[in-house]
């Protein structure tokens, strides 16, 4: 599924989805058709700005298969920020971020196993304040560990808990706005 409402390619989008959304309801920070994971909807168009252009950087958590089994030289690359490819052919290192093997993925997701995996694999757990085209993905990758599977499992203090693939949770907005830690009177 594509994370938007309209597009000129003949995909599965959001309004697919059996829910009845407002007028002028928007997806922020949103998933390429490749990962799954927690994605917020508002009509709110202030919460993007507030979110992710803020003055204070809000954390994306992602869990993350990759190819091959994952070193702590790897994970201290990572933690400490790698160099990316970006639009126009450019590179960027990324910001200093957190990242964990993750021994438990069944905890954040129902279906862990990778039935076509030929070769070792990690789960990683990892913490972004910045969101640069597929830039995790891109990380992986750059450190030589191929992103399998990629899952945004949580937004600040607003998690996927348990919320199962193509269904939509409402939050009040008092809670959504305290979880994310950001504040609607800016």
């Amino acid at each position: 599924m594509v994370s938007q409402f309209v597009s000129s390619h003949k995909v599965r989008l959001l309004g697919d989805l059996d829910f009845d959304f407002p007028e002028g309801t928007h997806a922020i920070g949103r998933l390429d058709n490749h990962s799954e994971g927690l994605l917020i909807l508002t009509t709110n168009k202030k919460v993007t700005q507030l979110l992710f252009q803020g003055k204070v950087p809000h954390g994306r958590t992602y869990l993350v298969l990759v190819k091959y089994e994952v070193h702590e030289a790897t994970l201290q690359q990572l933690r400490n920020g790698v160099s990316i490819q970006v639009a126009g052919g450019g590179y960027y290192t990324t910001s200093p971020c957190e990242v964990e093997i993750e021994p438990n993925p069944e905890k954040y997701v129902t279906t862990v196993a990778q039935n076509s995996m030929h070769h070792s694999h990690t789960w990683l757990r990892i913490t972004l304040t910045e969101g640069k085209f597929h830039q995790v993905r891109k990380m992986v990758k750059a450190v030589r560990h191929p992103c399998r599977r990629l899952i945004r499992i949580s937004i600040e203090n607003l998690f996927l808990d348990g919320l199962e693939s193509g269904c939509v949770r409402e939050i009040a907005e008092k809670d959504f706005f305290e979880k994310l830690k950001i504040n609607n009177w800016e």
